[in-house]
This record gives C-alpha cells, structure tokens and sequence, in this order.
C-alpha cells in the first residue's frame, strides 16, 4: 500500500454490485486519496434483494483506513442511472475544483491516477481539454510516441475532469434543433454514416425517447464546444462489469475489454492539439448501432405514434 496521500479527490459512484465495488474500491485504497467522494443509488423496489445488495455496497465503501475526508451522498430511493449520475456529479463539483471519476465496474491500472494528476495539473484552466478518460479501445490502431492523443468522442470508463468543464454540461441539449438545420455535425465527422449515427442518438436524447443515461450528453456537450478528451496510449482501465446485473452492457463483447497496460513515466506530451480522426473513426465503429437494435428502435417509435 502506498504511504503518501494522494492529492486529487477521487467520486466513486455505486449502486448494488458488492463484487466489482470491493474490487474497484481496493484498487482506490492503494493509492490513498486524501479527499474521497461516494455517490450510491438507492434500490428499485421491484427488485428483490436489491435493499440487501446495496446495504452491502455502501459497507464495503465505508472501510477507510487511511487518513481521508470522507463525503457521502446516498440516495434513499432510485434515481436511475441518468439522474444519479448527473446529481452526484452537481454534488462532487459543488465541493471540489476537480476530481477523478470512477464507477463500480471501472477497475482502474495503479498508473491511472497519476497520469491523471499529472494532466489536469497541465491542463487546468485550458477550455480545449473538456476531460482525461483512462480507457483506450482502439490502442492497435495508434502510431504515435506520444503518452496519449487527443479525441473527439474520448470515454467515461475512469475519467477526470475539471469544474468549469462540468459546469457546461448540456442536460437538455437546447439548441439541438438549431445546430441539426444547420448540419453543424456534417462539419465535425466526415462520414456521413457517422453523422446519422449522432443524430439520432441525439433527437432521441432530446425529445427524451432515449435511454437512460448521461454520457450521450457529455459528447455532444463536447462536440457544440469543440472540446477535445485526452485518451491515453494505452488502456488503464477495464470495465467488469459486462454479464448479468449491468445496466447497459449486459452482453460481453471483447472487443470492449482489452487487456490493461501500466503507462511509463515521465509522459511524453504531444506536439500539437489536433484529434486523431482516423482513431476516432474506429472508435466509433464499436459502438455502431446494430441492424437489430435498428429495427427495434423503429418499432418502439411506430408502438409510441400508434398510441399516441
């Protein structure tokens, strides 16, 4: 276990999978962090057990042994995933100016939290950085000797960002409408698949028809301001939360858990600030809708009209 403290606030978000809490939060208790925030849903109702599971959750949370400010911000009943997340970080950033973000399936490599601390120490106060993510997906297709490289789509499994940068989340996307007449993503993606691909996610998110989550936001929060996230050369974090009792990643798919590497310091800084679009590209292709989940869309949207 590592002796010295370590200085950047880490917001550790649960909910009720005991397993992957306690893995992630051993991982958070080797290095130390002299302020820690703990974000927890409360259990759905419908789900038997769940009461159990999240008692049990917020007690394996609550055994720090280490020198720590410790804040709490537990919800007595479910939020979902969207409203907690999006609460809990107003919380963390009504406390703190920056912070490390982890989730309870984000299990994160030792070299994760510097090489965070060293970049939003570098970055602070830089409106081109939106956020630094730890998870890489596409690492085989980088040429680069940099220590990471800049995205326009970037990841929140394990990622940290500043105050400012949260403060302009876009919850409610309200010029959408106003940026999609102006075909304002025709100018950030080349193709024109991918552009459609946003789009609907998008006109889903902001006629609420979406699903019930944050981070679609987040990108496009990124993509109206121009701001770039800083991925690292390779992967230091996994997600294991894939399988049974996920929320939207039930079906395992490897190409999404790759193995995690210890970045090498002192970081090697790029040269420039341009996104690797081609990488970019291939990133988007893991998370390309599938024609089946196409139809369904469309099914669900003729369900709702014919009702309507």
């Amino acid at each position: 276990m590592c002796s010295e403290a370590f200085s950047i606030p880490v917001a550790f978000f649960v909910f009720n999978r005991p397993s992957t809490t306690q893995r992630v939060f051993e991982a958070i208790a080797k290095v130390r962090p002299n302020r820690l925030l703990l974000i927890a849903d409360g259990p759905r109702p419908s789900k038997a057990g769940e009461g159990k599971a999240c008692e049990q959750v917020r007690e394996i949370v609550s055994r720090v042994d280490w020198p720590c400010e410790v804040y709490t911000n537990f919800a007595d009943t479910n939020l979902g995933c969207q409203e907690r997340i999006i609460s809990g970080l107003n919380w963390v950033f009504s406390l703190v100016e920056e912070a490390i973000i982890l989730e309870d399936d984000c299990l994160p490599v030792p070299s994760f939290f510097p090489f965070c601390r060293e970049l939003l120490e570098r970055y602070r106060g830089d409106s081109r950085i939106a956020a630094i993510s730890g998870t890489n997906l596409v690492e085989q297709h980088l040429n680069t000797d940099s220590s990471y490289f800049f995205s326009q789509l970037g990841g929140i499994w394990g990622w940290a960002t500043w105050r400012t940068e949260w403060q302009r989340y876009d919850r409610h996307m309200e010029k959408w409408p106003e940026l999609k007449r102006a075909k304002a993503l025709s100018e950030v993606f080349e193709s024109s698949k991918t552009v459609a691909f946003w789009t609907r996610i998008f006109d889903d998110m902001y006629e609420n028809n979406g699903r019930n989550t944050w981070d679609y936001q987040w990108i496009y929060t990124h993509l109206k301001n121009n701001g770039l996230t800083i991925v690292p050369r390779v992967n230091l974090v996994t997600n294991i939360g894939f399988g049974q009792g996920s929320t939207h990643t039930s079906t395992v798919d490897p190409r999404l858990t790759p193995p995690v590497t210890a970045i090498p310091f002192p970081l090697i800084h790029p040269p420039d600030f341009i996104p690797l679009r081609s990488v970019d590209r291939h990133f988007q292709n893991l998370f390309a809708e599938p024609l089946r989940q196409k139809v369904s869309r469309k099914v669900r949207r003729l369900a709702r009209s014919l009702s309507s």
